[in-house]
């Protein structure tokens, strides 16, 4: 299908009924979450460890057949003035690369602060450090995928 640079255009190309998967993209690995039927509730999966481009994709690709999902969401690293770097430049062409193995729409939501909010809330209950180091990726995952799940709960609301 395609990747989709507004959330709306992303929203907009899902098929009903199905849960989406958000993936906070890291250099070494991706943490990947997943929502329920509705897109309502984000819940934190589990954190791939980086290798291959083919090998990942087929892993997420499993993923996302195992549990009939609609689409992806990509965590995009802006910088806190908005710009882009490296990084969101990367996750642009993960998104491009992995949308010519796959029909299923991809987006982006912007993931700045998703990993700060993930270690306050992993520190808040009060999880040790080898253990945080083990999900935080996944935990960002989550709060990416919760963000974009509520503006779409919300643009389905105002479509009414």
């Amino acid at each position: 299908m395609a990747v989709h640079a507004a959330i709306e255009d992303f929203a907009a190309a899902l098929h009903p009924g199905r849960g989406i998967a958000a993936l906070d993209l890291g250099t070494k690995t991706i943490g990947v979450a997943v929502s329920d039927r509705m897109l309502s509730v984000a819940t934190p999966l589990q954190t791939l460890r980086r290798g291959r481009f083919r090998d990942d994709a087929a892993a997420l690709l499993d993923i996302a057949g195992a549990r009939d999902l609609a689409g992806f969401v990509l965590g995009l690293p802006r910088n806190m003035d908005g710009s882009e770097g490296p990084r969101a430049q990367s996750t642009r062409a993960f998104a491009r690369n992995l949308a010519a193995l796959t029909d299923l729409p991809i987006g982006f939501w912007d993931e700045r602060l998703s990993t700060v909010a993930a270690e306050r809330a992993l520190l808040e209950a009060d999880t040790s450090r080898k253990r945080r180091a083990e999900v935080i990726d996944h935990v960002a995952a989550g709060y990416i995928l919760q963000g974009a799940l509520d503006r779409i709960g919300h643009l389905r609301k105002a479509a009414g």
